[in-house]
């Protein structure tokens, strides 16, 4: 559901974008938090790069569009999949980074509805899907399945929800008259189908996370109660109290026990999913329909694509996710869809990295403080006993 430029009216055009950049705005200090508590459970080198291969995954599952019928398709938004994986904060942030590719690589999005994209799938799927996980794991039983459960149903409604909020928006400075009501129910229907779709990739991708890192899923943090699992003698009845054995397994922070593999681990699930990204992008996504997603189809039948206005990075070389000077259209997708992930892991990941620096810098700094004032007082203090014990 990427709006084009034409659609919306210059005012509201800048509403959404004064939107779009407060939440940015926002999400970065909520980042630094997300970030630094992420790194507290698996190290802080590694936070930045697997919230950027979030990005970087969200943008290679965008391209495949996946039939829902009637001649329409659909395609993962990815607001409640970054959300669960790397928190609300960082998951707009990186839905940013993906747009901002998309618009200025691809010409995907318009450049004057980019605050428009950022706010609908950026922001409002994000909030949405987030709202009702947190509220569903706080009824579900404290387990992995509540996980994926609640993952699916906050997947699912995070489409529609956003769905809605553009014809609001189409309300207020939509270019063409249209049956708003009609438009409504059009929206809403074709893209609950999709929000099916985008259910079962994020409860498959959020599963198998779980299921090798569950200390990687931000939402699954502390949802079940710790469990240590030990090898070694069991005490029995009348034998004393058996021997301390060692530990087998350490506990991992969604309370689940994982095998002490260190950081070897962590790096396997990051190539896991770097290999998952240039394969969606670089190969999977030649087969994607062709058909128009839900936005497209109810825009042509009822008028508004009327409106839509050239896409200003019209004639970019990669433009419509395909490189111009390739004549073979896999070679050509292919390798377009590789540079754009590839780009949008550079881009999340740099920017995450820079986030993380700035905090702990922050963090320095304030601890330098305290510590500096503490020294001088110590100072002081020893200074003032000194003629005393000498007396």
């Amino acid at each position: 559901m990427h709006v084009p430029d034409g659609f919306l009216n210059a005012p509201v055009s800048v509403a959404t974008g004064a939107v779009a950049a407060a939440a940015v705005a926002v999400s970065l200090r909520g980042a630094r938090r997300e970030l630094a508590g992420a790194a507290a459970h698996h190290g802080a080198e590694r936070t930045a790069p697997l919230a950027g291969l979030v990005a970087a995954f969200v943008f290679a599952v965008q391209m495949l569009n996946f039939p829902v019928g009637a001649g329409t398709s659909g395609h993962l938004m990815g607001g409640a999949l970054a959300a669960i994986l790397v928190g609300p904060y960082t998951g707009v942030l990186a839905l940013s980074v993906v747009l901002l590719m998309q618009a200025l690589l691809f010409a995907d999005g318009g450049l004057t509805a980019l605050g428009t994209n950022i706010t609908l799938i950026g922001v409002v799927t994000v909030v949405a899907s987030y709202a009702v996980f947190r509220a569903l794991v706080r009824v579900l039983p404290r387990r992995r399945g509540s996980v994926t459960a609640a993952a699916f149903v906050s997947a699912l409604i995070s489409v529609p929800a956003a769905a809605a909020v553009f014809t609001g928006l189409y309300a207020l400075g939509g270019t063409a008259e249209v049956p708003l009501g009609r438009v409504l129910t059009a929206m809403l229907g074709v893209h609950t189908l999709i929000g099916v779709g985008e259910a079962l990739i994020t409860t498959a991708t959020v599963g198998a996370v779980l299921a090798v890192r569950p200390d990687l899923v931000h939402a699954a943090r502390g949802l079940t109660r710790p469990l240590v699992l030990r090898s070694g003698p069991v005490a029995t009845p009348g034998s004393g109290p058996a021997p301390q054995a060692a530990t087998s397994s350490t506990t991992t922070t969604s309370g689940t026990s994982a095998p002490a593999t260190g950081p070897a681990s962590a790096r396997k699930v990051w190539a896991g999913g770097l290999a998952a990204t240039l394969l969606c992008a670089g190969v999977v996504s030649f087969y994607a329909s062709g058909a128009p997603d839900g936005l497209e189809r109810v825009a042509g039948e009822y008028g508004i694509s009327s409106q839509e206005e050239e896409h200003g990075l019209a004639g970019s070389p990669l433009a419509d996710y395909g490189i111009s000077t390739i004549a073979d259209e896999r070679l050509s997708g292919g390798l377009a869809g590789v540079i754009g992930a590839g780009t949008t892991l550079a881009a999340g990941t740099g920017i995450l990295v820079v986030v993380t620096r700035r905090r702990n810098a922050r963090a320095v700094a304030a601890a330098a403080v305290p510590s500096a004032d503490g020294g001088a007082g110590r100072a002081e203090s020893d200074t003032g006993r000194t003629p005393a014990g000498n007396a």
